[in-house]
């Protein structure tokens, strides 16, 4: 049976992984693909470019730091040289989101921009990446799940498993496509796609977290489970701050319902 390689190609002493070569596709796929978007709302798309050149980097460490506190602690703290050792695997999505956010608010605050409109921006590239990264998981046989007789079982670590990387790929590509529909409608408002983003995303990591063998635990608890019930919650909060009724301080009262008098009113008419 075909195994695949996670080496792509070596040139000399230099080995370049499919892993590298995904994450790479990803971010390059995701920065168009936002760089355009901003471009098409308004927004100077240079500021896209100054994001990913601080959110990526922070990222990246939120996403080591994130692992190294939850896989084994100890034997980080007992062995520092091996904490920045990435080669030997151990990034966690959760923590490259959160440091990938906190650098986002560093360059929108510094150039004084709209959080939520670059957010809504961005949420579509951040999940198309998300989708085509984990296919790095499948060169490098990681991130499966429980032994399955389903047909669609891949054979990995001597045995027919749940392809979870492939079940939170296609789950991925499906929110990126409600984000993408969302977006072009009128009834949103500024900030519901980032959490709407938050809100789905979060859903479907719940389920395939439970099929995989590898997750990161806090005691009797997945790591990223519990990450994700807070997500579900923070989406839903923000589109209901989104969407409250909106105080007109000069008379006292809501812009929805003044708006709803008006079309009774001319209705009656």
């Amino acid at each position: 049976m075909w195994m695949p390689d996670p080496i792509a190609f070596e040139i000399g002493p230099l080995v370049v992984r499919w892993y590298g070569i995904l994450i790479s596709s990803a971010l390059g796929l995701g920065t168009i693909l936002a760089y355009r978007e901003a471009a098409r709302q308004g927004i100077d798309p240079e500021h896209i470019l100054n994001l990913v050149v601080v959110a990526a980097p922070l990222g990246f460490i939120g996403a080591r730091i994130h692992y190294v506190l939850f896989s084994d602690l100890q034997y980080y703290l007992a062995n520092p040289a091996e904490i920045p050792a990435v080669w030997h695997g151990g990034l966690a999505f959760h923590g490259a989101l959160i440091g990938g956010v906190l650098g986002g608010y560093l360059v929108i605050r510094h150039y004084k921009l709209d959080f939520w409109k670059l957010a809504d921006v961005v949420a579509p590239s951040i999940i198309l990446g998300q989708a085509i990264g984990r296919w790095g998981n499948f060169f490098n046989q990681e991130a499966y799940g429980y032994e399955t007789n389903l047909p669609w079982a891949m054979f990995i670590d001597g045995a027919y498993r749940h392809p979870t990387f492939l079940y939170e790929s296609l789950w991925d590509f499906f929110v990126f496509l409600i984000l993408i529909w969302l977006r072009r409608q009128n009834f949103i408002k500024k900030g519901d796609v980032f959490a709407a983003y938050l809100a789905l995303y979060s859903m479907g990591r719940i389920v395939v977290e439970q099929f995989r063998t590898d997750s990161l635990m806090f005691g009797p608890f997945r790591v990223a489970q519990i990450i994700s019930l807070m997500g579900i919650v923070l989406g839903i909060i923000l589109i209901r701050y989104h969407h409250r009724p909106v105080k007109l301080l000069n008379k006292g009262v809501y812009t929805d319902q003044k708006n709803k008098e008006q079309k009774k009113n001319k209705e009656q008419k």
